[in-house]
């Protein structure tokens, strides 16, 4: 059973820093895609940022891109989200997924497993 428990969210004032956690167990993520979403009150789930395990490679959408960076610690199984400069817009709260066969990594449905998801406030 895979299970993914984020953590780092919280609130900051805009321009400031957070870094969020994604540990992930129950099987090897070497074949696997991980990704960062976000849901803001009364919008639709949308694509932050992904890693392909295997290789390192990062996507990110272009409303993050410059700020937000993902990594991962392969010996903890984890998966980081540094976000800097941060702006109001990018409240929300931040989901972390995985999934195998995931063939557009910006599009949720390929994802099979979710964390609970961190709330990200940021102050104007």
């Amino acid at each position: 059973q895979v299970q993914l428990e984020e953590s780092g969210g919280g609130l900051v004032q805009a321009g400031g820093s957070l870094r969020l956690s994604c540990a992930a167990s129950g099987r090897t993520f070497s074949t696997y895609t991980m990704g960062w979403f976000r849901q803001a009150p009364g919008k639709e789930r949308e694509f932050v940022t992904a890693l392909t395990w295997s290789t390192g490679s990062a996507y990110y959408a272009d409303s993050v891109k410059g700020r937000f960076t993902i990594s991962r610690d392969t010996a903890k199984n984890t998966v980081y989200l540094q976000m800097n400069n941060l702006k109001p817009e990018d409240t929300a709260v931040y989901y972390c997924a995985t999934g195998e066969f995931v063939l557009q990594h910006f599009i949720p449905g390929f994802y099979r497993y979710w964390g609970q998801g961190t709330q990200v406030t940021v102050s104007s």
